[in-house]
């Protein structure tokens, strides 16, 4: 059994959120985070993003109550740590763990992400073995097996049940498993406060893409109707779905993104909604996420 009763640290508010400079960022960021998680806020007064996604990081922060600290950069006073961490843009968000970068995301995200990222983080310390044992359990699904990666999601989620991470490894991983049922059910249990985060809503699209490619038919026949008919929207979108089943994930958007230039207006925007579920099941770091949304935008305001 997991052990996950540890008491979280109750440290002032005030020492939760600094701001630090050069000349502090050793002791605060580096060394602090040999005991505890710290996030890393890069911004400046005159970004506008920074302004939103500040006081998110910030609420959770305080929320979770000493189980991560926060620190804030103004890059322009203190450029020597925005070139050491290479930003190139803000607002950029670091997470450092025993004294290296652990996690980072470039610019304002929603507040269920935001929340899922601080809360991942905060998992790595003082949680009885989750951090490792949710790093396990993907470890076992990225090396194909799914079933023992199932099991270990359900042992997380029976001893924390409000775990977004856990509940979308174990959607994923039945999902892998080509046990549909078993995902659906698994997505009805998740706790309502947790079904929004992006672990669980990655899971969801995954699960949808899933249950649209069973229905497609054989990888070698789609390629085969649209070689034939390059202009059957139907067939390129089934095409794209078993694309995905295969982990062509990368193909299979480059052919949706066609079918949206040949007609973005089909079946009611069949092909961008395509598009978004597989973006969604994405992280939204993912260079497949990146470039697929630029080539979408630049069609859609062309």
């Amino acid at each position: 059994m997991l052990n996950l009763g540890s008491a979280p640290d109750t440290a002032p508010a005030a020492d939760l959120i600094k701001d630090v400079t050069e000349a502090d960022f050793m002791a605060e960021v580096i060394e602090r985070s040999m005991e505890v998680p710290v996030i890393v806020d890069l911004w400046a007064p005159w970004c506008g993003p920074c302004k939103t996604l500040g006081p998110l990081l910030e609420a959770e922060v305080t929320r979770l109550k000493g189980r991560v600290r926060m620190v804030k950069v103004d890059v322009d006073q203190n450029q020597m740590i925005a070139a050491q961490l290479r930003v190139q843009s803000i607002p950029t968000v670091y997470a450092f763990y025993q004294g290296r970068p652990v996690d980072a995301f470039q610019g304002a995200l929603p507040a269920s992400e935001v929340r899922a990222f601080v809360e991942k983080l905060a998992g790595l310390a003082g949680d009885g073995g989750l951090g490792e044992a949710l790093e396990v359990a993907e470890t076992m699904l990225a090396e194909g097996a799914a079933a023992d990666a199932a099991e270990t999601f359900a042992a997380i989620t029976d001893e924390a049940p409000e775990n977004a991470e856990a509940w979308g490894g174990l959607i994923r991983a039945l999902v892998a498993l080509n046990d549909e049922t078993g995902a659906e059910a698994a997505l009805a249990r998740v706790p309502e406060k947790v079904a929004g985060l992006a672990p669980v809503e990655a899971a969801r699209a995954q699960l949808a893409l899933a249950r649209q490619a069973a229905s497609a038919g054989p990888l070698s026949d789609l390629e085969a109707r649209v070689s034939a008919d390059p202009d059957d929207q139907q067939a390129r979108l089934d095409y794209a779905g078993a694309l995905h089943a295969a982990g062509q994930v990368e193909q299979a958007i480059d052919i949706l993104l066609d079918s949206f230039r040949r007609d973005r207006d089909w079946n009611e925007g069949a092909a961008k909604a395509q598009l978004l579920t597989i973006f969604d099941s994405l992280k939204p770091n993912d260079p497949l996420v990146q470039r697929g949304r630029r080539k979408l935008s630049s069609m859609i305001f062309a």
